[in-house]
Order: C-alpha cells, then sequence, then structure tokens
C-alpha cells in the first residue's frame, strides 16, 4: 500500500496535479479608428452614430473620433459622446484622418483633402449633384467609398433606403398639410376630411416605402389616395400592407393625368432604377393642375420623377410654378434629425462591429456581397458602370480587382 506522501511523488512524476494552462486565443478583428465629422451641408441636421453605439463600439475595443458639434442638432452634445467614451476633437482635418469616415453628406473637396490616403468613405452618393471630379478626387486619394443609399442586406433589401423612406414617408404627409393651411398661402384645406366635407384628393406616384408610409399617414387622417406604379405586384404589395381597398393603377398618361386635375396633394417617390431618374409627370400635366396644390418629389436626390422639380433646401423648400407649390428638398429625414440619427446608427453599428472583427473594410468587400454593393470606388478605380456611363469615366469591375490582390 502507497502511503500519502508516497503518492503525492508519483503525481509530481506522472503530472497528475498539472493544471492545463488556458491556451491564448489569437484575436482575429484589430482596431479600427472611426472618425465621425460635424456636417457643414445646408441644413443636415443628422448625424451617423448616435452616443450609444459610440458607447458599444468602444467597450468593443474600437476608437472613434467626433468634431465637436457633430450631434448637436440632433440634441446629442460633445459630452454625451465624450461620456460614451468618444474622442472629442476640436479640427475638422483630425477627425477625417481615420480608418474609417461616416457622415450623412458626401464630402466636399475639402473634406476629401483632408482624409488618409486608402481611407473608408461611408457616406450617401447623392447621384443627382455629383460631378466626375468628385470620383475623381477620391480615386486621386484611394478612398473606398461606399453609397450607403446602394448598401444591401442580407436578405436583397437596401436598409438605409428603406428606414429612411419610412421617415420620409411618414413625414411627407405632415409637410403637405404645412403648405396646404392658409398660414403658409396654401389652398386653406384640411388634410384629411371632417364630416359633410369632401376629403382631400391625394396622389402618390410610386408604391415603395415611402408611397406605403404616406399612404398610411394620409388615411389616418381621412384623405383619399390614388397610388400609380409600373410593377404589379408593388401595388398588390401595397394594397395588402394596407389593408384595404385603394385606387391603384399603372402609370399611363391619361389616367395619371386625370387625376393630377383634381390632386390636392401630389407625392412624387419613384427611385431610379438602374442609375436612371424615370420621370413621369410632365410639365403639362402640372400646368392643368389646380392652383396652390402642393407637390412634393421625395426622389428628388436622384433626379426625381416630375418635369418642374428642383432641389430646394430647408431654408428655401418651396417655389411656385404653373402656380402649384413645389417642394424638393432631398433630405425630408433631417427635418426629424433625431429619429433619423438614431435609425441609422441602429444600422451602421453592427457594420462597424463586422467590419472591426474581420480587419477593415477591404475584408468586408471581400466576405459580403451586400456590402460590396454600395462600393463605388477602390483604391484608385471607379467600379460602378452607371457612374462611369454617366461620367464618361473607365471603370473596373470591383471583383476582379479583388480577384487580382492574391
Amino acid at each position: 500500500m502507497i502511503g500519502g506522501s508516497g503518492f503525492s511523488e508519483i503525481a509530481k512524476e506522472t503530472g497528475v496535479f498539472t493544471q492545463e494552462a488556458v491556451a491564448r486565443v489569437k484575436k482575429k478583428g484589430s482596431q479600427v479608428l472611426i472618425g465621425i465629422p460635424r456636417e457643414i451641408a445646408e441644413q443636415e441636421k443628422r448625424v451617423v452614430l448616435t452616443p450609444e453605439a459610440v458607447a458599444l463600439l468602444v467597450n468593443n475595443g474600437q476608437r472613434v473620433k467626433v468634431e465637436t458639434n457633430a450631434g448637436a442638432l440632433a440634441k446629442f452634445s460633445d459630452q454625451d459622446y465624450s461620456d460614451a467614451g468618444a474622442s472629442v476633437v476640436y479640427s475638422s482635418k483630425e477627425v477625417f484622418d481615420a480608418d474609417v469616415v461616416l457622415k450623412v453628406e458626401p464630402p466636399v473637396d475639402e473634406e476629401i483633402g483632408n482624409m488618409r490616403p486608402g481611407a473608408c468613405l461611408i457616406s450617401a452618393l447623392q447621384l443627382g449633384k455629383q460631378k466626375a471630379s468628385f470620383i475623381q478626387q477620391l480615386n486621386q486619394k484611394k478612398i473606398t467609398a461606399v453609397a450607403f443609399e446602394n448598401l444591401e442586406d442580407k436578405v436583397g433589401g437596401m436598409p438605409v433606403v428603406r428606414a429612411m423612406s419610412e421617415i420620409a414617408g411618414s413625414t411627407v404627409m405632415l409637410i403637405a398639410a404645412e403648405y396646404l393651411s392658409s398660414v403658409n398661402e396654401g389652398k386653406g384645406m384640411i388634410l384629411g376630411g371632417i364630416t359633410g366635407v369632401p376629403p382631400t384628393q391625394v396622389v402618390i406616384i410610386g408604391a415603395g416605402t415611402v408611397a406605403e408610409y404616406a399612404a398610411r399617414t394620409a388615411i389616418g387622417l381621412g384623405a383619399n389616395i390614388k397610388i400609380f406604379d409600373n410593377h404589379i405586384y408593388k401595388l398588390r404589395r401595397i394594397k395588402q400592407v394596407l389593408g384595404q381597398q385603394v385606387f391603384t393603377s399603372t402609370i399611363d398618361n391619361y389616367v395619371l393625368g386625370q387625376a393630377l386635375k383634381e390632386a390636392d396633394v401630389v407625392i412624387g417617390a419613384l427611385r431610379a432604377e438602374k442609375g436612371r431618374p424615370k420621370l413621369v409627370v410632365s410639365e403639362e400635366m402640372i400646368a392643368q393642375m389646380m392652383d396652390d396644390s402642393i407637390v412634393i418629389d421625395v426622389s428628388i436626390d436622384q433626379g426625381g420623377c416630375i418635369a418642374t422639380a428642383e432641389m430646394t433646401s430647408h431654408s428655401e423648400p418651396v417655389y411656385k410654378k404653373h402656380g402649384v407649390i413645389h417642394y424638393c428638398v432631398p433630405n425630408i429625414a433631417s427635418r426629424v434629425s433625431r429619429t433619423a440619427s438614431y435609425s441609422l446608427s441602429n444600422i451602421f453599428t453592427p457594420i462597424l462591429l463586422q467590419m472591426a472583427d474581420l480587419g477593415g473594410a477591404e475584408e468586408m468587400i471581400f466576405n459580403y456581397k451586400w456590402f460590396m454593393k454600395g462600393v463605388y470606388t477602390y483604391r484608385g478605380s471607379l467600379t460602378n458602370a452607371h457612374l462611369g456611363r454617366k461620367f464618361q469615366m473607365a471603370h473596373k469591375e470591383l471583383q476582379l480587382l479583388l480577384a487580382a490582390r492574391y
């Protein structure tokens, strides 16, 4: 029989009491420096990341620089960002010197000049107001630029477009109500209807997300609506989601023209297809509308779908043409900047966490086709075929450029 001391000796020799060391796991991701500049575009009040999102990113090992007052117009203070772990900086140049720059509006020349060569830019493209020089500047800096309106999710939807369209659709009828009011020299009508008075006539061109949320609001207020689109499946879908029978029609010049003559409010909500805007309302149709009716072209940032629409701003949002009030502000969601900022932040926070886990923007492009859809410049090359045609510039297929790196 072996005594206690004898057993201890054998145990030491055979390693019975030896404890396993914890294996060191190599961290796959890397720290990404994220820059959130203050928007300088007129009346742009949104910010891409909220303080809560910044705190989540910082807690996951990322660095975030926020330019002073970047969130002020959405009612987020510098102190909120500082408490969340961000570095609040007072120089625009410093915040653009980041691995990934997130902003709402496309950068201007000076901002591109301040960016780090080879960095990643995630912002709106706003194709309707871009020029070839914008692409050339990005390529000179070898910036990987991602248009967030072209980003897709894992099931083929467009999360940013969907989110901003929900907001725009809900807001657009409130705007129409403002300009139908006598206070704003409109028709002096309530948007909707009351007992004994014929309801407001609303025409919605397009049957996507903006149309859906605009229609919900208009119906809730008691207005009569007519929805036009050339895709039958979209018209069928919108009738189903609204849960009631509403007037729907394909875009026929005669039927649409008649509806416009009787309309108090017209909402243009047709998205450009394959980068090309679709003008479906002619100047002649607008000329036949009632005086002081209101036209709101929500798709103006992509070129618009109404011939008389010209881009305006929040400071001067309307003008009259043929006696019809036109409201053509491209960033309607900026009217409710706090709500819109939360919505954007909910989309980009998980994307940034994935990017950090993979090791950077290039790995995101290589691993996720839904992210690749938003890329339009990559390491000095234009990679979007439509932009190439629009600006008469050579473009390269992104997948071929990615394959060449191996």
